[in-house]
């Protein structure tokens, strides 16, 4: 009887033993050990402390599968009946007899390809197919992979960067290794061969060095530093000097600039963090995580009345996601999710068939007019709803959604897993020495605080798994199992849960959503409020005014329908103001909006939130409105009105909203005091 007493006793302490929780909070997962599931960077680079699941691992759920499958349906998944810059016919990226194609189909086929793979769509794929196919079997004996500019009559890389891209992606979801070949004889050539100088812009080369870096480090047998890709210091020899005064959307391409060799990853940081500091001083201060550079940053123009480029905010997503896995920075997730759930959603009609070339923070209306001086271009259609809005976000704007949802879930170099950008997901990955895993999220984030994680072994397995926590979550608090877990001073920084993981293990995240504002001095301080990760708009009811998209006066000149397209089926639209948009917002003396109220509404039955129509939050504040704030004489809202200017005697009640659900919107407010 004793022994079988001491065996029970034994049998209990053993459980208890494995399926204790170790629980810390850390700024970066540990970068120093090695992960035997996942290729990381070589000697003498620095290896990065995330790494990106294969393409299709991260299988989204709820609203953002909605918004892929929207976008299928929509102009990125159609843009190749539609656009005559995707028209097979004499397609230079399907021959080398073609006489157009440019940087439109790179441009749209990384978006694509990548969606094609998530949702395991064999039309798609099979569209993908022919594309990849096509700049495989063609590439030139000079190693250039596609045609060189627009004409073809000299050396031009840019086209060639994107394009890469989509190559990596058809990599990761094939492992077919003639890609790698293609890629590395592209690279043996172009790199050596072409002077920086020849590009057509100094800065584009930053695309090439993410690819670069994936071809070397994903084929086995690499390429030697004597090949010339890297320099007796370690450090890739692209080295271009940076101008950030040129076009908005390759601006971001600056945070994309790889952390190189161990000595220099200081410096490299540093650098990186400047450069996204200096586009926000010099080119705007605004909500929503972009800057107002229109088409041409231009300093001084740094109103939220001016905006970004589609463009420009999902090549500042792509930068984000990267920085993500070379840092282990919070800060980058932050910031992706800041631009993500405010500035994104709002720059695409709900149904993902028309976009907006430049979307701004402060946008009271949204028309095809001519607004130059006030936007530096000349043409109609720089603000307006359309299937051509332009032929670059036309085609680029399609790897948004597609790449967050890829960098939802990483590996980490110590064999676990990091949460990173939160949404529901299914998410299937090799942890620990090559254990299969399933791990189910739950979550209506980033309209809820909370989320949970289901996970699924295929055998019990002991793995870290990294949690993380954003910079305004103050008071996150996790349990296992139901059981709460000892956290502080996470916010901004990771919760490691480590243990032996079974089947059914759930944890739970709850990340305290609180209302906070941010006064923006260089923009006569005003004012804008957060509530979790979204940041909030005055609530402006919407006029969609529909047009055909053949209309000369809404469609830019470098828009071109393929033969035979129905066009009523891509319309455009002009969106104007119904309601009263020019209020000030009324903060108490800790720059709090007064009378502030949270009003959850049900969950959209077409799991589309980001609309005025479904999305389940809106909030009541106090406003004064300030009677000569307008629109200026070329049609466009005007710049923030000055402290003089004169206000209503009384105050209103005003309802905001996500700014990401307000295509029309007032996100940075003139501020009032009570």
């Amino acid at each position: 009887m004793n022994k079988t007493l001491s065996l029970l006793a034994l049998t209990l302490l053993t459980t208890c033993c494995l399926a204790q929780t170790n629980v810390s909070v850390v700024d970066c997962p540990d970068r120093e050990q090695t992960n035997a599931n996942y290729t990381n960077f070589r000697e003498p680079l620095q290896q990065a402390p995330l790494l990106k699941l294969p393409v299709g691992k991260v299988q989204p759920r709820g609203w953002l599968r909605k918004y892929l499958e929207l976008q299928r349906d929509g102009l990125n998944g159609q843009l190749g009946t539609v656009s005559a810059w995707l028209d097979k016919n004499n397609n230079q990226w399907l021959s080398n007899q073609g006489d157009h194609g440019w940087e439109e189909v790179p441009y749209w086929l990384r978006g694509y390809s990548s969606l094609a793979f998530i949702l395991d769509d064999a039309a798609m794929k099979r569209e993908v197919d022919t594309w990849i196919n096509a700049v495989l079997n063609n590439q030139a004996s000079n190693g250039r992979l596609g045609p060189d500019g627009y004409d073809g009559s000299s050396p031009d890389l840019w086209a060639k960067m994107p394009m890469l891209w989509a190559l990596q992606t058809y990599y990761e979801a094939t492992g077919k290794a003639r890609v790698l070949s293609a890629m590395n004889r592209h690279f043996l050539k172009t790199i050596k061969v072409t002077p920086i100088t020849e590009t057509n812009n100094k800065i584009n080369p930053f695309l090439q060095i993410d690819s670069f870096v994936s071809a070397i480090h994903k084929n086995d047998q690499g390429i030697s530093e004597s090949n010339g890709y890297i320099n007796d210091d370690g450090l890739i020899i692209v080295e271009p000097s940076i101008d950030i005064t040129n076009n908005n959307s390759n601006n971001n391409i600056i945070d994309n600039k790889p952390m190189q060799k161990k000595e220099q990853i200081k410096e490299m940081l540093e650098a990186t963090y400047r450069a996204h500091n200096e586009m926000r001083s010099r080119f705007g201060q605004m909500p929503g995580g972009m800057y107002a550079a229109d088409e041409n940053a231009r300093n001084g123009y740094y109103d939220p009345r001016n905006g970004a480029e589609t463009c420009a905010i999902v090549e500042q997503m792509a930068s984000d996601e990267i920085l993500m896995g070379i840092t282990g920075d919070i800060f980058w997730a932050d910031h992706c999710e800041n631009v993500a759930f405010n500035s994104l959603p709002a720059a695409l009609t709900p149904d993902m068939r028309a976009l907006r070339y430049i979307t701004s923070a402060n946008m009271a209306i949204s028309d095809e007019k001519n607004h130059a001086p006030s936007i530096d271009n000349a043409l109609r259609g720089m603000l307006s709803m359309s299937p051509f809005s332009s032929r670059c976000c036309q085609h680029n704007h399609g790897m948004g959604w597609p790449y967050f949802s890829e960098h939802l879930v990483m590996a980490t170099t110590d064999g676990g897993l990091a949460t990173m950008l939160y949404a529901a997901n299914e998410t299937t990955a090799l942890v620990a020495d090559g254990v299969s895993l399933r791990m189910e999220e739950t979550t209506n984030y980033p309209f809820d605080e909370a989320i949970q994680l289901t996970l699924h072994p295929e055998q019990n397995v002991t793995f870290p798994l990294y949690l993380r926590i954003p910079a305004w979550a103050e008071g996150a608090s996790v349990s296992v199992n139901g059981e709460n877990q000892a956290i502080a001073d996470a916010a901004g920084r990771y919760v490691r849960i480590e243990r032996e993981w079974q089947e059914g293990d759930v944890v739970s995240l709850r990340l305290p959503m609180k209302v906070r504002s941010t006064v923006w001095q260089q923009n006569k301080s005003s004012v804008s409020v957060d509530y979790g990760p979204l940041t909030l708009s005055l609530k402006i009811d919407e006029e969609f005014e529909q047009h055909d998209s053949r209309d000369p006066e809404f469609v830019q000149d470098d828009s071109h329908w393929q033969s035979g397209v129905d066009a009523s089926l891509w319309p455009c639209y002009v969106l104007r103001a119904k309601s009263d948009w020019n209020y000030g917002l009324v903060v108490d003396e800790q720059n709090l909006p007064i009378e502030f109220s949270v009003k959850h509404k049900p969950w959209p039955e077409n799991d589309q939130p980001f609309t005025l129509e479904g999305v389940p939050l809106e909030f009541t504040a106090v406003g004064r409105q300030i009677p000569s704030w307008k629109l200026d004489r070329t049609g466009m809202t005007d710049f923030l009105p000055t402290k003089y200017a004169k206000r209503a005697d009384t105050t209103t009640p005003i309802t905001l909203v996500p700014m990401g659900a307000a295509r029309l919107r007032i996100s940075a407010f003139p501020r009032e005091k009570e």
